[in-house]
């Protein structure tokens, strides 16, 4: 007997073993970011960050537009200005940008870790609630991460979603 027979026969067994065996798990699959996306909890937390920071935001706007109206009196009246009145303006409108500079930096990085110790929280409840789905279908195997391809018959985000939805209403 040949070794290619032995390997053959051989491989032939373990495919009929592994899909006799495959056929009794069952599988699914999750798309965590549209989960975060469309749960109740996420547009919470987006309203929640969005009405602590809308603040900060309409000074930095204000801010903002008194640095334009500075630069458009430049613009316009240079011509006829002293000249001490003139550097005294540049000066203003350059440390205005700087401050301005240095808000937004400040805000931008105060909105990120915010947003992203909010995420957190609830990564954590989407977790919990794709645990709690899977037990209660008792599905053997859920994937998320690295999943290329899942077909509907095993993706249960809807269901993992309609749960988190349950779960903020109580």
């Amino acid at each position: 007997m040949s070794i290619h027979l032995v390997v053959a026969g051989l491989l032939l067994s373990i495919s009929a073993f592994t899909n006799t065996y495959a056929d009794e798990y069952k599988i699914g699959v999750v798309n965590a970011i549209r989960i975060l996306e469309k749960s109740p909890q996420a547009e919470k937390m987006r309203k929640l960050i969005e009405k602590e920071f809308a603040p900060r935001d309409r000074e930095l706007v204000a801010s903002q537009k008194k640095l334009k109206e500075l630069e458009d009196r430049l613009t316009k009246d240079a011509a006829i200005m002293s000249e001490t009145e003139r550097k005294k303006l540049e000066r203003d409108i350059v440390n205005q940008r700087r401050d301005l500079k240095r808000s937004q930096d400040e805000f931008r990085e105060d909105l990120t870790f915010r947003r992203n110790e909010e995420i957190a929280k609830i990564q954590k409840e989407i977790v919990d609630a794709i645990n709690k789905v899977a037990k209660a279908n008792q599905y053997d195997v859920v994937l998320s991460e690295g999943v290329i391809f899942a077909s509907a018959k095993v993706d249960i985000s809807q269901i993992v979603i309609d749960h988190l939805k349950k779960m903020n209403g109580k």
